[in-house]
């Protein structure tokens, strides 16, 4: 079970691993957040930064340890992490790698309502999604060769590892749906294409599934 934070932002966990090298102000913490790629990694809002760091020093996870200036720019307040905020970081992490929590995706989304296209054109777009991922997935195997060849250590890259191999295995069930639908094996599928050839909306044929006015679900 998740537990209850001061500062339940993932944007707050980006901060203490990132302030545990050194203190910082908040313009080097955002600096260094983006070098290594962490927006990649978290769904990050840059706008609340200001926000999050503050409310972070009122939950004893940072504290003001000085101010710099840089020539004519404002003061900046120098922010570094506390023992708290070590233990916070170090609980939060654990969690986050011992306890699956359910994750809103775009794609289980749109398959939640794919009977509203008709299963032609689910076939189509499913084979632009599959070639998309394999862009994608050739462009981060790229980084990641690169980061090897600087001799970054792989602790370091380990997150960049599992999103590749989410991305792997969703091209995979991707395409075996795809070609499942597209070979007349998927269920039902006849039934889902003269849904659509006669104009019945996706909730009518689910009242006749639950009447049994259509037997085995969705079959002919």
């Amino acid at each position: 079970m998740a537990t209850k934070r001061k500062v339940n932002n993932l944007l707050a966990l980006a901060v203490l691993a990132t302030v545990i090298e050194r203190p910082m102000h908040r313009y080097e913490i955002a600096s260094q957040m983006r070098e290594r790629g962490k927006d990649r990694d978290m769904d990050i809002k840059w706008g609340s930064l200001y926000t999050v760091v503050q409310n972070m020093e009122k939950a004893g996870f940072l504290e003001v340890v000085g101010n710099e200036r840089d020539g004519a720019r404002p003061e900046r307040t120098i922010y570094a992490i506390t023992d708290a905020g070590r233990a916070e970081m170090a609980d939060w992490t654990r969690e986050l790698i011992a306890e699956p929590a359910p994750e809103h995706h775009r794609f289980t989304a749109g398959l939640s309502v794919v009977a509203a296209l008709p299963p032609d054109e689910v076939v189509e777009l499913l084979g632009r999604r599959i070639d998309a991922l394999g862009r994608i997935i050739e462009a981060a195997r790229r980084e990641l060769d690169q980061l090897a060849a600087a001799d970054l250590p792989r602790l370091f890259v380990v997150e960049a590892e599992y999103g590749v191999a989410m991305l792997e295995a969703e091209v995979a069930w991707a395409a075996s749906l795809r070609d499942e639908i597209a070979a007349g094996a998927f269920p039902g599928v006849d039934l889902w294409r003269h849904m659509h050839a006669v104009g019945m909306a996706p909730a009518e044929v689910t009242e006749m599934v639950e009447r049994g006015m259509v037997e085995g679900g969705m079959t002919e």
